[in-house]
């Protein structure tokens, strides 16, 4: 398997190794458009793999910060007690660059600017630009996706095709 981030159509395939359409999704990337700067909160392009799956057995709605899940679940009330925060739910597909200089290493690396396809609340709009950088997806949609995808799985991002 191999995933493919579509930013112009806000989509994100999940593609068979020869290139065979297994499923589409309707995601959310960066409101400040593509770019790889750390510090940018923009959505990075080009190559790159998924390094870890992170909260395989937690539950569905589970918040996390700094990829460790907090305890908490997802909620209006919560949302309401927190409304600054960038939500991050259910699962955690933590991304890697895999072209030095332009997604990997220096002031350009993926992984380190915590970019991750991750759960996000149910009321985040998917199919418009959104996020602080990171492919945003509904709790549904991650878990199908999680399921499907391994360490090592390469993932394309692409501005415009």
């Amino acid at each position: 398997m191999r995933v493919r981030v579509l930013i112009a159509a806000q989509t994100l395939e999940l593609l068979e190794d020869r290139g065979g359409l297994v499923k589409s999704y309707r995601v959310s990337t960066s409101a400040r458009g593509a770019g790889e700067e750390n510090g940018s909160f923009k959505t990075p392009r080009g190559r790159h793999i998924i390094r870890a799956k992170i909260g395989a057995n937690a539950l569905p709605y589970a918040v996390f910060v700094e990829r460790r899940p907090t305890g908490e679940i997802y909620s209006r009330e919560l949302a309401a007690r927190f409304p600054e925060r960038d939500w991050i739910l259910t699962r955690i597909l933590w991304l890697s660059g895999c072209e030095p200089g332009f997604n990997r290493l220096g002031n350009v690396d993926t992984m380190r600017r915590m970019i991750y396809i991750h759960g996000s609340p149910d009321t985040a709009i998917m199919g418009k630009p959104g996020s602080m950088g990171c492919v945003r997806m509904h709790t549904t949609d991650i878990l199908d996706l999680f399921d499907r995808v391994s360490p090592g799985t390469p993932v394309e991002i692409l501005e415009n095709v």
